[in-house]
């Protein structure tokens, strides 16, 4: 059972940065950090100044040569790095209550999966430390030639707000497993738990100055550390303009190499022959999940036409049937939007859609009540080019299309200039496989919809969804630079 809190009882310290292993308050602008859930002010974020941004990025440059990690003994790094996972797990009762308050994910979605995925995902990681190397070329017997990983040094990461812990991990066990160090710039809006997660790497055994946090806005403190000389790769999780403004950054001050996961529009493919009731739940969960506020939110149905009044009809009723409510309530099965700039971006796709001929069949408006809330809504009547169909809404709306045959499934599938990720829902192997062919997308789930605890499996997007992977060995190699050797013998 979820415990619940009283969230008047979460008072975080003034946001502070995390520069060489210590809280230090922001010199910068001060922003304040609002409760999704009910609106009421959280904490004033003191964001970093320039002058700090730099500090944190010479500090990271300077412990990363001093303390040795990138050359300490790997199985040495993978042991930290393993006790810090455990005292992820064991801070809980401090972790989950400041992660659900400040954000959109619910308290029991972050006991039950976030913090658990944190942990585990900074484990998986640990273990490329001491058992992934370079390789032994094949050169005539004259020579000998390998190649070798070595840490970039200095790695800017750059989070989201819709998952701030799992983000942040995604980010941070590749690069520290790999010898780098850290500087994480968290979003303004849910600038808390990142804190907290440096404390408890400091805690387990990390060198200071490995894992820094800087606070503030995109436009100056993450463009400057983009663009920071002590800088040698450059991971972003984010919409696809931004990450087109910061692959700029990189060209413009290295070129530097950066693995950008972007916007997507992802489709999900319902064939006659599919198990129904299991397709039609997890399509609904797929655009509910944290509210829509997911990269990889399915929010495209596309349905064989001679089901789709029936599965319309399935996945409105499913979506009627959630419970929005504060994170911290236990009986919530959906949270907040993050602000009320969001919601107002989502209603106003909404209403575009109406205007352009499509139907709420049901949802569509926001909600009356305290906090930034947003009906599940389901939209149908939209031609191909719809703003709705084409936009990435990033809320809990759901578009459907019908279709005849598999090639129009497929041509309807691939018409966004995203390509991030995408679900098929058959029985027929045969058909499954011709699928995940078809479907230009970096992901591709059949019958089941995103992740668990697959660490192995790479995460990326193609066309306008990004380039790089996280996640995977993919990710752990795109942390490290390949030198190579050739000795005359």
């Amino acid at each position: 059972m979820t415990p619940e809190f009283n969230p008047d009882s979460i008072r975080p310290e003034l946001a502070a940065n995390f520069i060489a292993g210590r809280r230090i308050l922001g010199q910068g602008a001060v922003l304040d950090v609002v409760r999704p859930s009910d609106g009421a002010l959280l904490a004033p974020l003191h964001a970093a100044s320039m002058d700090q941004m730099s500090q944190a990025a010479e500090d990271a440059a300077k412990a990363q040569k001093q303390s040795g990690w990138g050359r300490m003994d790997p199985r040495a790094r993978a042991r930290i790095l393993r006790r810090w996972a455990d005292a992820i797990e064991a801070d809980r009762a401090v972790l989950a209550p400041l992660e659900a308050v400040g954000s959109t994910r619910t308290l029991g979605e972050i006991l039950a999966w976030d913090l658990p995925y944190t942990a585990e995902c900074i484990r998986f990681f640990a273990e490329f430390a001491d058992k992934h190397g370079g390789e032994v070329g094949a050169t005539a017997d004259d020579r000998f030639g390998f190649t070798a990983n070595e840490p970039y040094g200095v790695v800017a990461a750059i989070a989201p707000w819709n998952l701030p812990l799992v983000m942040a991990a995604w980010k941070l066990g590749p690069a520290l497993a790999a010898g780098n160090a850290v500087v994480l710039k968290p979003s303004e809006l849910t600038p808390f738990s990142v804190v907290r997660l440096a404390e408890l790497a400091i805690e387990a055994g990390l060198p200071a100055g490995i894992f820094n946090v800087v606070q503030g806005m995109g436009h100056d403190i993450g463009d400057g550390l983009v663009r920071a000389d002590q800088v040698g790769k450059v991971s972003f999780t984010g919409s696809t303009a931004t990450g087109r403004a910061i692959m700029s950054a990189c060209a413009a001050t290295g070129p530097k190499p950066c693995t950008l996961e972007l916007g997507g529009k992802s489709p999900q493919i319902i064939f006659a022959d599919a198990d129904l009731d299991k397709a039609c739940a997890i399509v609904a969960r797929a655009i509910t999940l944290n509210a829509g506020q997911v990269c990889v939110a399915g929010s495209r149905l596309l349905v064989e036409a001679r089901v789709a009044e029936e599965v319309t009809a399935r996945i409105a009723a499913l979506l009627r049937a959630h419970r929005l409510g504060e994170t911290w309530n236990a009986s919530t099965t959906m949270g907040p939007i993050v602000s009320e700039k969001q919601l107002a971006g989502i209603d106003a796709i909404v209403q575009t859609a109406r205007a352009e001929g499509g139907e709420a069949i049901t949802g569509g408006a926001r909600v009356d009540r305290d906090g930034t809330f947003y009906q599940p809504t389901l939209l149908t009547g939209l031609s191909a080019d719809a703003t709705a169909v084409q936009s990435e809404i990033f809320g809990p709306v759901l578009t459907v299309q019908s279709f005849a045959d598999d090639e129009e499934a497929y041509a309807l599938a691939n018409g966004t200039r995203y390509g991030l990720a995408a679900g098929v829902h058959t029985q027929n192997l045969s058909r499954a496989i011709r699928a995940t062919r078809a479907l230009e997308a970096g992901t591709v789930w059949v019958n089941r919809y995103g992740r668990s605890d697959d660490f192995i499996l790479p995460t990326g997007g193609f066309k306008q969804s990004g380039i790089g992977k996280d996640l995977g060995r993919e990710a752990y190699l795109g942390s490290c630079k390949s030198k190579t050797v050739l000795i005359g013998l």
